[in-house]
Order: C-alpha cells, then structure tokens, then sequence
C-alpha cells in the first residue's frame, strides 16, 4: 500500500451511504462515503472528483486488514437536520470497532474526520490511514510527496494535503506519476484527520493546517449550523414525523448537488454508476454532468420546498448556459454548457419554458432572447423526439410530447404577457393539435397486449408492428409490447385528466407486468425489457444487464394516485423504504428475493439519484398540498375539464412565390389567425371570415397558419409555398 500501485484503477460503487458538503461558497469541497470508507471527493466544482478512496487500515503487531473488507459496516446520520454522517464499522472477527463522524468545514476546502478505533477483546491495535487520491479526475499523473508530518499530492492545479492530529508517526507517499497510495501511521486510537485541498500542495496544507487549528467540534458546529438555517429558511413540510427526516435530507441533498462556481448547475448525482467496474485512468462524467430533465426534476422540488432562489438559479442556468443559439439543449453537459452525449431530447427542450412559467418569469429580455427561441424549435421539430426521457429510443413518446404541449402552453401564455399574440397563438395551434394527436401517435389497441400508451412508437402509427431494439443488450420486441409508466407525464403535467379512461387502461397493465411488491412497498421498472442494470447473477453493468426497480416511478405514481382523490401516502412511504441508512433513495432497487442485495433496496448504479430525492420532495409537497404541485394550472386549465373541441373552420390557399413574396390567404370561422414562417410569426387580419397576408417567403417554404376560436382553441394547417 506504498507509493504508486500497478493495480489497474476504478472509481468506487455507486451506492453511497452518505453525501456531505458545506453550504457556503467559500468551501468547494463535495464528499461521499461508501463501503465503510471514504469515496469520492469533489474539488473545486462538483464535476471533479479527486478521491478514490481513504479507509483505515488496523494492525495487531503481527497482521493487518482493511476496514473496507474485515468489517461489518454501519452509517448513522448524526444529526437529522445536517449532511452530518457516521460510520461504525466493527470487525468481523469481533476484535476492534472503528468510528468516524465527517465534517466539511465551511470556511474553506477541507473535510475533517474524527476516528475513534477501539479494542473489544482487550487486545492492542494500531491504526494506519490509506489514502488514494485521483486528483484531476483520474487515477493517473499524481505526483506524491511528503512535507514534515503532511501527505502531499498534485496533479496540475488541483492538489492535496492530508494531515492528523495527533501526527503522524511515519510517513509514506512520495511517487513521481502514477495511481499513488499515500499512508499514514497513527500513534493513538483517537485522532482528527485533515484533508484539504488547493491549486497547489501549500494552499491544501494550509487549509487542512487551518481546519485542524479551528478543532474538529467548532468546525462541525459551524457545519451543523449551515444546514440547519438552511432548512429554517424553507417552508415547513407537513409530513407524518417517521418521515420528516426523509424529508428533509432529501432537501439537503438537492443542495448538496449544486455547484458554486457555476450557480444554478445540479449534477444528476454525486457518483459514477457502478463506478467499480469504471477505469478511472481516463477522466470520467458519470453522472456528476448537468441534465436538463434532471435539473427541472430539482427545481421543481425546490421550488415545491420553498426554495425559490435555488429553482431561479437553476432556470438561471439553463438559459444562459446551457441553451444553444438555435434554442435546443444538450442532451447533458459540464458546467460550463459544453455537451457531453450528442442526441436530442425534445422533453429537455420544452422543461426549461414550464419552469420559467411556474416561477414567473415573464420578462421580455427571458421571453425574447430565450424563452421564444427554444418554442420556435419546439415548434420546428417536434413532436418526435431523437431520444425519449430514458435516453433511448427515437419517435413518438407520449411522456415527450406530453412535456413539449406543456411546454408550449407556457411559452403562449409568457408570450401574451409579453403582447406577442401571433406566436402565442402559433404556440397554441402546435399544442392543441398534438393534443388531439398524442393517441393516434402513441395509444395502441392492437397487438398481443391490452389496449395501452406504448413507450414510444418510431413512426407515429401505433397499431402497426414494427420491431424496437432495446439499449443496453435488452433485445428486439414488438413496439406495442413494451410497456412504460413514463405516459403518467400526460396526467402529471396537466394534457390529460386524471381519470382519463385510456390513461387507467394502461395503468392495469402496468401493474400486471412492470409492478413488483417489494418488501418495502411497490416498485417500477422502466419498460419492459430494460437492459440498463446489474446482470443476472448481481455484477456491476458493463454495457448490458437487467434494468431493476426506479423509486422515482413509485413517487410518480403516488402523484398519479393523488390526482385522483385516491390514497398516495404509501408511495411516499415506500421511496422512503426504498432509502438507505444515510436516507438516500437510489436510482435503481433490487427487484428479486435472491441475489448479492436484498430485496427492494439500493443496488450498485447511483445513491442518490438527484431525481429520486427531488420525487420524494415533491411527493410530500403534493400530499401536502391535495394535488401534484408540479403541474402547471395553466396547462391543467386549458386541456382538464372542458372536451378538447376540433377548432374552428381553416381553409388555406396555396400561396405561390412571385419574386420572393407570397400571399397567403384563406378562410375561417375563427376570430384570428397567425401565420408563421422562417421563425417570424404575424397577425393576418381576418374579415368577415378571410384574412390575407403577404410575406417574403419563397417557394418550397414551410408557412404554419393558425386559427383560433372563440372558446380558445385552435387549428393548425401547414401549407409549402409553390413557385410563382
């Protein structure tokens, strides 16, 4: 365990036991805890990690063992309303117990531990610290070194310094390149350990220097402290008492993902899924990047939670970072907008403009130099989608479409505000008609299943078969066969009625072939045949394996419940079943009675799951509530409660290009009519049941013209400009 190791490295298991970070900006330090040990450290974004791993070793003079692998392990939350964790982890052999309590100090970038190792069988023991650092994002390029009683390592501009209190008694650690190992030996049972960090090794010593001189008790007060007004600054939940602490570390875990040099940017999660089996020779993204989905799924929460500044920040950055000129988003991306994987998901498009409707942002500079541009692209090309929400499949997903109708009405009523009428109603026309269209695109009544919403239909014609691949090893089946929770979207935010009869139908069939009845309550694959998971026999997922159960899709379906006027607080215990003893609700529980974890709890994939914990919050807040909080009411108003009428009479001419200009022109029985072309949308007047406009288009353009009634709703017709 000395100097460089030749061992090929791996970041650690996804299943983290505890997340922690300060919250204040002058710490940039994000820490996670995982097989009895210390995991990954992040520094000085949350992009970053820098740690592998720091456990102690115990040695009885004659032999030594690893904490990691001769103990029973236990984590504690020391205090329920702080990150504030413990580990307890007793050694198999009953000889030795070893304590640790973590504390980031607020002050700056330094995580303090306190470990206590104690003999059980009267016998002496002597502790030694092994520290793995991967500095940069890799294992590789550290270069290790020692300065009187410091461990010291660097890689570029980000560097370490290890420290204990009392000293270290020997010192190993120095390495030119390479995945270094640095120890530590330890002449107490009780010591404070340091662990600071810098762009270079002196700024890390005098960090972890000024974190020791501070004491461990001040700086966990001041850690304690930060976390506890944080929650006195949020509204109050009113959840029964066995889940408030559920609760609200599943707020402070929403914060806990935001970065602080970049404001407003969420990463999915603190880990690298099945980050054991993951090369950490090379820099990694794992899920420590910024999704849109993601993102909204944490703002809404915030918001729901009373955190409005944090669901600002959030908007904040989607807009100004993360959105292209041409109003898309990146399927993912680093903090600084820089995309990660290449496709396109038309939902990540259409979340940005429900967000800033649900906060209130409305102002011309947000509408006209950002809101409008990604409802024009909406607009230009939706509805099918290249990806799904599970990052998947192309064509027609009705969670997809359903987010881009949201979407759509929230940009047209930000529009209006802001005296933007013709592409309000533009905006309207697209919505309405995908509306009326979602079912044919997406409910099919033929193959071997029940009627039921598909999880996605490649060609927009759901009663014919056609073959889909499933991702990740899981096969080819008949499109009309998979089966997916997901189109819960068109009730959730506000397309469909709750008690939408082709809606119920395809809920029984849901819970008659994805369900499965944990012991913890009940849990949802993703779709049938989902690939994405551990293989069979429990090993990490490599590329292809068996998708397990999503505590989120039970949170989303306690909303569904919910909106219904029916019992959700089950749903809401069971995601918290589905948690952890650090409360942290993963992305993926075990869905079997056999097997290397057990039945209904985290596997290997990601602890925590932003997402996950942001459905907990959002959860509580609706049973608070008596409805989803997250669907937008202007949504909601225009398509529940009233029937979705065909819109008015809309006859178009053909237009013919002259020189460059075209008039189009037709007849309607509605009160107005907005004509769109190259992304300009105008009033055409209409009088005594024709209107005519004349634009510069030429031939073989695309023009939208849109009617609109006086009950609101719309028609759509898309005539192509011929040549004069």
């Amino acid at each position: 365990m000395e100097g460089s190791s030749p061992a090929p490295a791996t970041w650690t298991t996804g299943a983290k036991q505890g997340i922690g970070t300060a919250t204040t900006t002058d710490s940039k330090l994000w820490f996670t805890l995982a097989n009895g040990g210390l995991s990954e450290v992040y520094f000085p974004t949350v992009e970053t990690p820098d740690v592998r791993d720091l456990q102690v070793v115990v040695t009885d003079g004659t032999s030594s063992e690893a904490e990691e692998t001769a103990t029973t392990q236990h984590v504690e939350l020391v205090d329920p309303r702080a990150l504030v964790y413990r580990q307890v982890n007793t050694a198999k052999s009953g000889r030795y117990r070893i304590t640790k309590t973590y504390a980031a100090d607020p002050a700056r970038s330094t995580l303090l531990i306190r470990v206590e190792l104690e003999s059980l069988d009267g016998g002496t023991y002597r502790a030694s610290v092994v520290y793995d650092p991967s500095l940069a994002n890799t294992s590789g390029g550290d270069r290790g070194s020692t300065d009187g009683e410091t461990l010291l390592a660097a890689d570029g501009d980000i560097a370490s310094a290890l420290v204990s209190e009392p000293a270290f008694t020997r010192l190993v650690g120095d390495a030119a390149n390479g995945n270094l190992i640095q120890t530590g030996d330890e002449g107490t049972s009780s010591f404070t350990l340091a662990l600071g960090f810098g762009t270079s090794t002196s700024t890390a010593s005098s960090a972890a220097r000024a974190s020791l001189d501070s004491g461990f008790d001040a700086v966990l007060a001041s850690y304690e402290s930060g976390w506890h007004a944080y929650l006195d600054s949020l509204a109050a939940p009113a959840v029964p008492a066995g889940l408030l602490t559920q609760y609200d570390v599943a707020v402070m875990a929403l914060k806990a993902h935001e970065d602080r040099t970049h404001p407003g940017a969420s990463v999915a999660s603190l880990t690298v899924p099945w980050g054991d089996a993951v090369s950490a020779e090379s820099p990694t993204s794992g899920y420590h990047a910024v999704w849109a989905r993601d993102l909204y799924q944490v703002a809404t929460a915030q918001l729901a939670a009373g955190d409005v500044l944090a669901a600002g920040r959030a908007l904040d950055y989607l807009l100004t970072v993360q959105e292209r000129k041409d109003g898309s988003f990146p399927q993912n991306s680093t903090l600084d907008g820089t995309a990660i994987f290449p496709s396109l998901q038309l939902d990540e498009v259409a979340f940005p403009l429900i967000l800033a409707w649900q906060l209130g942002r409305a102002d011309p500079t947000t509408y006209r130099t950002h809101l409008k541009r990604a409802a024009d692209f909406l607009v230009a090309n939706g509805p099918a989608t290249q990806q799904e929400r599970w990052e998947e499949a192309s064509g027609y997903s009705p969670a997809t479409i359903a987010a881009e109708i949201a979407g759509l009405v929230c940009a047209a009523d930000i529009a209006r505000r802001n005296g933007d009428a013709a592409s309000s109603l533009v905006y309207l026309g697209f919505a309405d008609r995908w509306r009326r269209s979602v079912d044919r695109w997406t409910y099919t009544t033929s193959g071997p299943l029940p009627p039921h919403y598909e999880r996605i239909d490649q060609d927009g014609k759901a009663n014919t078969a056609v073959p889909l691949t499933i991702a990740n090893g899981g096969g080819s089946y008949d499109e009309r066969t998979i089966v997916d929770p997901s189109f819960l979207e068109l009730v959730r935010l506000g397309v469909k009625p709750p008690e939408d009869e082709r809606v119920a139908q395809s809920v029984d069939l849901v819970d008659s072939t994805i369900l499965v009845r944990t012991p913890n309550g009940p849990g949802f694959h993703r779709y049938s045949h989902d690939g994405y998971g551990e293989t069979a026999d429990g090993s990490p997922y490599t590329g292809a394996g068996i998708g397990r159960l999503w505590p989120l899709l039970t949170g989303e379906r306690g909303e569904y419940e919910l909106a219904n006027g029916r019992e959700a607080l089950s749903y809401l215990r069971a995601m918290a079943g589905f948690a952890n003893e650090g409360y942290l609700i993963p992305e993926q529980v075990w869905d079997r009675r056999s097997g290397p974890f057990p039945f209904g709890e985290g596997t290997g994939s990601a602890t925590p799951l932003a997402w996950s914990m942001a459905e907990f919050v959002r959860l509580a807040r609706s049973l608070q509530a008596g409805a989803p909080v997250e669907t937008p009411s202007v949504v909601r108003e225009r398509y529940v409660g009233r029937p979705l009428s065909a819109g008015p009479r809309l006859n178009v001419q053909p237009p013919r290009s002259r020189r460059g200009r075209a008039a189009v022109s037709g007849t309607t029985n509605g009160v107005r009519v907005a004509i769109r072309v190259g992304g300009v949308a105008q009033l055409a007047p209409v009088r005594r049941g024709r209107f005519s406009l004349t634009l510069k288009v030429g031939p073989g353009a695309l023009v939208d013209v849109v009617a609109g009634g006086r009950d609101g709703w719309t028609t759509l017709k898309q005539v192509a400009v011929r040549r004069g």
